[in-house]
């Protein structure tokens, strides 16, 4: 699903080179729950926005689903991103004067899918994740678990390939980032492929495998088995192993012109 092969990206100034990301090898399979894990900036951000196709590496390869993104346009990044990921960041990212239904419906009208469509696809997003009668509220309607489920709903809605999570309970209290990750869990459970990055251990913990980054390098790979859902025993699981490796600028999420994009596609007659 996700291959990076000897990755880099260095960003360079008139005087200063700052290498984010170097020699970094990582394989995702379809269907795995993958946590990232690492303290700030060890190159979490960076992995995330060039897994997510927000911004381009310096050298090395990426495959995302079978692609080649190497050398493609803005325009073919677009596409590629709309097809095949969703995205679920800690601030939510939704559109403040846009109602649930309309927030969620923003990635489908850049498909150019017909209104009777996109209708049966966000009404089967919404009840997914339990919203399904705050579909005409509006964000500053909802508590932040609510809106952070109309997030993931977006994310859903044009059923990608890989789900994207940047803290996505990082803005929550506890009991709605319980909700959060019970929810990506049982996405995960139905066959969602999801790499998401996280401070908390107790979180990261709970994915299906542990990747941990530190000054821009993979440095240690961990395999989790939750024995409510492997029923093997804990001696038969697969224990941390240390990857041999040399020792060893957050991008944006959405534009300005990116959001007033939004906005007047949602707005627009169907």
């Amino acid at each position: 699903m996700l291959r990076m092969a000897a990755l880099s990206k260095v960003y360079r100034t008139e005087v200063l080179e700052t290498h984010a990301l170097r020699d970094f090898t990582l394989h995702v399979g379809e269907g795995e729950f993958v946590a990232v894990t690492g303290p700030s900036g060890s190159g979490k951000t960076t992995f995330l926005t060039i897994a997510g196709l927000l911004e381009e590496f310096s050298g090395g390869q990426y495959q995302l689903d079978g692609v080649d993104t190497r050398g493609l346009n803005d325009r073919q990044r677009s596409r590629l991103r709309n097809e095949k990921i969703g995205f679920v960041f800690q601030s939510f990212n939704l559109i403040p004067d846009l109602n649930v239904f309309d927030n969620i419906d923003v990635p489908l009208r850049y498909r150019g899918l017909p209104a009777s469509e996109r209708r049966r696809l966000i009404g089967e997003a919404l009840e997914r994740v339990g919203l399904s009668a705050r579909a005409r509220h509006y964000p500053s309607q909802m508590s932040g678990g609510q809106q952070q489920r109309t997030a993931i709903a977006r994310a859903l809605v044009g059923r990608p390939r890989l789900l994207l999570a940047d803290e996505p309970t990082g803005n929550l209290d506890t009991h709605m980032a319980q909700g959060v990750m019970q929810l990506l869990e049982e996405l995960h459970r139905d066959g969602a492929t999801i790499v998401m990055v996280t401070h908390d251990p107790a979180l990261a913990a709970r994915a299906q495998r542990q990747v941990h980054i530190m000054d821009g390098q993979l440095i240690e790979l961990a395999a989790y088995h939750d024995p409510r859902h492997d029923p093997r025993p804990r001696a038969q699981d697969p224990q941390p192993r240390a990857l041999d490796l040399p020792p060893g600028a957050a991008a944006a999420v959405m534009g300005a012109s990116d959001v007033a994009a939004s906005v007047a596609s949602a707005r627009a007659p169907a």
